[in-house]
């Protein structure tokens, strides 16, 4: 007789599956640190997707060498503006905050989200002397993106990475108050980590959020539930029981994807017609190898990624045809 294989359905490697706590995704661990200061994110809003032909990269894949058709997802990135520069201590507890330092020409939306202090006349940097880690937090401008709706900017903490602590408060003095432009952290052919809040798709039975089978006509009057709901002892529902619940709007991240372009006019990529639910890209935009999670319009971190070991190094991706055409479905 075989062996029987009846691998337990759906992952509990999420659980629970509860709605994100806030939309714009936050990130908790960084890559290694590398030859020169940079901050170690970005942040864009996802426009949508379309096919590219492009060379093979990849040297261990059938195709490798070869052109092939892939799909890909096209990012727009605005510049991001740094508003400020905090530093961290290391403890038996985690990092520890020493003190910030806020730039003085900050927009006006950003005190919607925030209350600013009120701006020091000269600028004391002597709390990054015992630091043990650089952070700058940033703000994006969505006001200049046209297919997203939103005016109030999104504040969210990223690291700098790269060279010495005299480097990287160094390179954090030159960046504070100042545009940061795609280019200046990320470049083609750079593997990324994405994070992003999924699409939401509310209260959903456990036959579509678990993915458990469906009950034998046998079965009277139900057809759509869980055949039990676990033992006797212990005599309550343990959390492994696949029951109905949230669906989507979790944040995930989607490990070691591709910049295959960075580009500055929108126009040159936008199908005819617009991205559906979108509309036009106006700003600096990236185009990433395969898909990458959330609806259009939601707001996606960028990361230098952590996981990725393999070494495949590439200048910069050859692409011979990107689709431009209508995505309307006419």
């Amino acid at each position: 007789m075989p062996e029987r294989h009846h691998p337990k359905r759906g992952s509990h490697g999420f659980s629970p599956r509860k709605r994100a706590k806030a939309e714009t995704p936050h990130i908790k661990s960084w890559s290694e640190d590398g030859e020169k200061p940079k901050i170690q994110g970005f942040f864009g809003y996802k426009a949508g997707m379309t096919h590219a032909f492009i060379v093979d990269y990849r040297p261990t894949s059938t195709t490798s060498g070869r052109e092939v058709r892939e799909p890909v997802t096209i990012v727009e990135t605005p510049p991001i503006k740094v508003a400020a520069v905090r530093s961290y201590h290391k403890t038996s507890y985690g990092l520890h905050t020493i003190g910030e330092i806020w730039a003085d020409n900050i927009d006006d939306e950003i005190k919607k989200k925030v209350s600013v202090a009120k701006q020091q006349k000269k600028k004391n940097w002597d709390f990054t002397k015992d630091a043990d880690e650089i952070r700058v937090i940033i703000y994006t401008q969505p006001k200049l993106v046209r297919g997203v709706p939103k005016k109030i900017p999104e504040i969210r903490e990223v690291r700098i990475g790269g060279g010495t602590l005299e480097e990287q408060i160094k390179y954090a003095k030159e960046i504070l108050g100042k545009e940061l432009k795609v280019n200046d952290v990320i470049k083609e052919g750079d593997m990324l980590d994405i994070l992003a809040v999924t699409k939401g798709k509310g209260f959903q039975g456990a036959v579509k959020r678990w993915g458990v089978k469906l009950l034998t006509h046998k079965n009277s009057k139900h057809r759509r539930m869980i055949g039990t709901a676990g033992s006797w002892h212990p005599n309550w529902i343990q959390a492994t029981v696949p029951q109905a619940g949230q669906m989507g709007y979790h944040q995930r991240t989607e490990y070691n994807k591709r910049v295959l372009k960075i580009g500055e006019n929108g126009e040159d990529i936008t199908p005819l017609g617009g991205f559906p639910n979108y509309g036009i890209i106006k700003n600096s935009y990236i185009i990433l190898h395969g898909s990458i999670p959330g609806p259009v319009k939601r707001l996606v971190a960028l990361r230098d990624a952590i996981r990725y070991q393999r070494g495949v190094k590439i200048e910069k991706p050859e692409i011979t045809y990107i689709s431009t055409t209508s995505k309307q479905g006419v």
